[in-house]
């Protein structure tokens, strides 16, 4: 034992201000509070001879304090009594009070030993209401005092009192949360969080830091084919979905059920190279960019709608788009659009991509504006405080990959230029924020240029990520990453920690190569920390279920998509 442990204190705001608190050492037990007089406040301490504890066996101890006297009883034996010269006041202000057990807020003095039940009785003598008879093996029974309180959940066997702590402890799944577990706590040992049943509801109160441990296979992923994007999404009431956009003339749709991915919807596409979900009200939408024409020669992408009857998504909407790599969907203003990245046009890359505006009388999407791209890849929106952005990714022009890719800013009803960013086959930006800063990672692919002989390092390029300088109104290169043919990079969290992980495709040698998530280590920036195999990797998701948090992966290579789940400790 150290020289002073708590056992509970009580703290008011302001620096070290102890109201209440139970101290103990080798030799003494201390019960301290704040006293309150005309000439100011003071801290008094009554102390009685420390009963001898230290022998890893259960003890009861109960004090009980009226005005001018304090009593300590040791598992049910002979009181202790003690006369103060300071009474103990008869009022004691908690307002913007913290209960803490086992400690006084500091490291120093942390309690070493076990705590099984702490209970706080109203009265001047609650000695004999917690215990009935001087017998010592009875001190560890529930208290009579406490028989008497309604609520006892006769039907469920995790939640036995109100107050027994340890019958509320479990590993796996939550126990029921009903009327009769109305707001009664519940401690979850595997994710260390206290919770509060709340109607029909564990809500949390406390909660564990989490930290990634390690990465580990969840699920293989059959699909149609080779799949080149990944959208995960909810919808109310319906559940957890993926949709695969596949090479070939079949797309799917899978559910989360009983904890992994199983087939929910096929729908027809033509080299679907990605799919947005969102929202306009309570409809629920799905595009997907097709990449070439259908058999009759005819060139579309398609917006599908959730059917609440038929529980599946339908053909809502035809949109002419050429060779369609991705579509955004965003709102500005109160107003919905669509903007498909159009990559080429035969072979013609140097083509407009469109943003498409929902006209809210015909329920439809319509052109709004074009937008000179190159090779288009990806689009992403954003906002910054009262702004809006659109950044597209730039590919080729026909001879180089070496492009311009540009971000746009909101202006009078229209996109303007805001800032271009140098990138080579740029294939994907991600925007993120980190405490009040904000980035853009752009995945670069490849360098080339007709004019040069290819070489296979050419795919081993550095990735960028840009910091908003808010001060200078523009973007500026924060750190760069050397990655083999990036094709998407994903953000995600887990508790206070930030990752970004990249889709690494191809090293000019081979598919087999490593995708890598980074750690944000602050001042370091991003930092690798978890090396994943993976076989021509194209997207990447993360999605949290109440069983934990995950990522999926597609391969553009192969018919198999991988879960993989991200273990904390």
């Amino acid at each position: 034992m150290v020289k002073n442990e708590y056992l509970f204190s009580v703290l008011a705001e302001g620096p070290d201000a102890l109201l209440l608190g139970l101290r103990f050492s080798p030799t003494r037990l201390h019960f301290l509070f704040r006293s309150e007089a005309a000439a100011g406040a003071w801290q008094t301490r009554v102390s009685f001879r420390s009963p001898a504890l230290m022998d890893s066996q259960w003890h009861t101890l109960i004090l009980a304090v009226s005005e001018g006297s304090f009593s300590l009883t040791t598992d049910c034996g002979a009181p202790v009594d003690i006369t103060a010269d300071v009474p103990f006041p008869a009022t004691l202000s908690m307002q913007g009070a913290r209960f803490f057990i086992g400690s006084r807020k500091r490291t120093k003095g942390l309690f070493t030993g076990l705590v099984r039940q702490l209970v706080l009785l109203p009265g001047s003598d609650a000695t004999p209401r917690l215990c009935p008879c001087r017998n010592a093996e009875l001190v560890l029974s529930i208290p009579p005092v406490l028989q008497g309180l309604t609520g006892r959940p006769e039907d469920n066997e995790v939640l036995k009192y109100p107050y027994e702590t340890n019958m509320k402890v479990t590993l796996g799944s939550p126990p029921p949360c009903t009327k009769v577990e109305d707001a009664q706590f519940w401690f979850d040992a595997g994710r260390k969080g206290l919770y509060l049943c709340v109607g029909s509801e564990w809500v949390s109160v406390l909660a564990a830091k989490e930290k990634l441990d390690y990465v580990e296979e969840h699920q293989s992923l059959a699909t149609h084919a080779e799949t080149l994007g990944l959208e995960v999404f909810v919808i109310p009431e319906a559940g957890l979905f993926v949709a695969t956009a596949n090479r070939k003339t079949t797309s799917a749709i899978y559910k989360w059920t009983d904890g992994k991915f199983a087939s929910y919807q096929n729908i027809r596409t033509h080299q679907a190279q990605s799919w947005r979900h969102f929202t306009i009200g309570k409809k629920v939408f799905l595009a997907v960019a097709n990449f070439v024409p259908n058999e009759k020669g005819q060139e579309f992408s398609v917006i599908y709608k959730w059917s609440q009857r038929k529980l599946r998504f339908t053909p809502y909407q035809r949109v002419p788009t050429h060779s369609a790599r991705d579509w955004e969907a965003f709102e500005v203003a109160g107003e919905h659009f669509l903007a498909v990245a159009n990559h080429r046009e035969g072979d013609n890359h140097n083509i407009d991509s469109v943003i498409y505006k929902w006209n809210p009388r015909m329920r439809l999407f319509e052109p709004n504006q074009t937008i000179a791209t190159c090779g288009a890849y990806d689009w992403e929106f954003f906002t910054v405080g009262p702004y809006s952005f659109l950044v597209v990714a730039n590919a080729f022009n026909g001879t180089s990959t070496k492009v311009q890719s540009h971000l746009y800013i909101w202006l009078v009803g229209s996109f303007q230029l805001f800032q271009s960013f140098l990138t080579f086959g740029a294939a994907d930006w991600e925007v993120f924020r980190i405490g009040e800063r904000i980035f853009l990672a752009v995945a670069n692919s490849h360098s080339y240029d007709v004019e040069m002989q290819v070489q296979n390092d050419s795919y081993v390029i550095n990735s960028v990520i840009y910091e908003l300088n808010v001060t200078a109104q523009t973007f500026v290169k924060f750190q760069e990453i050397p990655t083999c043919s990036a094709l998407d990079w994903e953000f995600f969290s887990v508790g206070e920690d930030y990752f970004l992980v990249v889709a690494n495709s191809f090293d000019g040698n081979t598919f087999s190569v490593n995708s890598i998530i980074y750690r944000w280590q602050g001042y370091e920036g991003f930092v690798a920390v978890h090396s994943l195999p993976t076989f021509g990797c194209r997207d990447w998701e993360a999605f949290r279920t109440t069983a934990g948090s995950y990522l999926i992966y597609s391969s553009a290579k192969e018919p198999l998509s991988r879960v993989l789940r991200l273990r904390t400790g």
